[in-house]
């Protein structure tokens, strides 16, 4: 696999942390910097582990993981989604005033659910002559990039929508479920 192939694939799969790191940034009230890195950081360690595990997956069980990643993500993914849906819509008497910061653990399921598909292409990465390190430190740079550049996107458009932001974010990690299905079953 070239330089440049592999650059292209860890901006590729950094496309779906990206989107989902705008609705986190809009959700935030006007989310700094260091916390558009923390989130950077979580996600691009996460993506950059998960081509890892799947490279070490592929190389004992490819076909069990095969078969149930995209069912993983989708449940992970609507979860995380409808769970952003429910706060969006829930109405307090007062407007209560957006967080600073989303909390770890929820950023870390957040990135799992958005990197099982670098999972899978470590399963096939395995069975090419490929440096896996070096590819997962690419998807994980590139993710960390394009996750702290989304957060900052999200903390112009977040005032914009208000609370139809958590809204608008949970329907964008449904969908991303949803395509992640479809497109198994479709293709």
């Amino acid at each position: 696999m070239t330089l440049s192939a592999i650059i292209l694939l860890a901006f590729g799969m950094s496309m779906d942390a990206f989107a989902v790191s705008i609705s986190k940034g809009a959700t935030l009230q006007k989310p700094k910097f260091s916390e558009a890195l923390r989130t950077g950081l979580i996600f691009g360690s996460v993506e950059a582990i998960t081509p890892l595990i799947g490279w070490g997956l592929g190389m004992l069980a490819s076909q069990f993981v095969l078969e149930w990643n995209h069912w993983i993500a989708f449940v992970l993914l609507v979860f995380l989604g409808g769970r952003m849906m429910v706060e969006g819509f829930r109405g307090n008497e007062e407007e209560e005033e957006a967080p600073t910061r989303h909390g770890f653990w929820l950023l870390v399921t957040t990135a799992i659910a958005t990197s099982l598909d670098a999972m899978a292409v470590g399963v096939g990465l395995a069975f090419l002559q490929v440096n896996i390190i070096f590819t997962a430190l690419a998807i994980g740079c590139a993710t960390l990039i394009m996750t702290t550049i989304g957060m900052m996107v999200g903390r112009f458009i977040g005032p914009l929508l208000g609370k139809r932001a958590e809204i608008l974010g949970g329907i964008v990690l449904i969908g991303m479920g949803v395509e992640i299905l479809w497109s198994h079953f479709a293709g």
